[in-house]
């Protein structure tokens, strides 16, 4: 069993104006895979200082293996998820945010103004998706069937790819 944190970014969330309903979906999400056991969920306002010392502490001092947040990836001033995480990772993987964006423009033109990323600190996999419960779902199956296996080579398992 892997630890995982979700955090929903959403001003309107953190002031209790609007129900979070992409935190509960990821939690779902990952406790129906068997591979994931959810150890801490948090809402955050849409600010830098704020995602980026959550993201920080849940890696450095739980030792979350996996981190997943919703919204603050799009177009508004206020949507800075990107770059709160730009500062926490310290090796980016650019293939599973462009998988990601790729299994949503099957669906709708809108999923290429999505900003999320994905990228490691420390042991731990932290992979933004937005915040629309159906990019959630889109982006959860876009990369779901590989996070064991991307957390595995993280943590390092030296067994080739193509072994697992």
């Amino acid at each position: 069993m892997f630890k995982a944190g979700v955090l929903t970014v959403s001003d309107s969330s953190y002031m209790g104006l609007r129900e979070d309903s992409g935190g509960p979906l990821i939690c779902d999400y990952l406790e129906k895979t068997g591979n994931f056991e959810i150890h801490t969920t948090d809402v955050c306002p849409d600010e830098v200082e704020s995602i980026s010392r959550i993201l920080s502490s849940w890696v450095d001092e739980m030792g979350l293996d996996l981190i997943i947040t919703t919204g603050g990836t799009g177009l508004s001033p206020r949507d800075v998820t990107p770059e709160a995480t730009k500062l926490v990772i310290e090796r980016p993987i650019p293939g599973m945010a462009e998988a990601m964006r790729a299994y949503g423009l099957k669906k709708t033109s809108r999923a290429m103004l999505s900003r999320g990323i994905a990228g490691v600190r420390g042991r731990c996999l932290i992979i933004n998706l937005p915040g629309s419960p159906k990019a959630i779902v889109d982006g959860l199956d876009a990369v779901g069937d590989v996070l064991v296996h991307a957390i595995m080579k993280i943590q390092g398992d030296t067994t080739p790819c193509g072994d697992n």
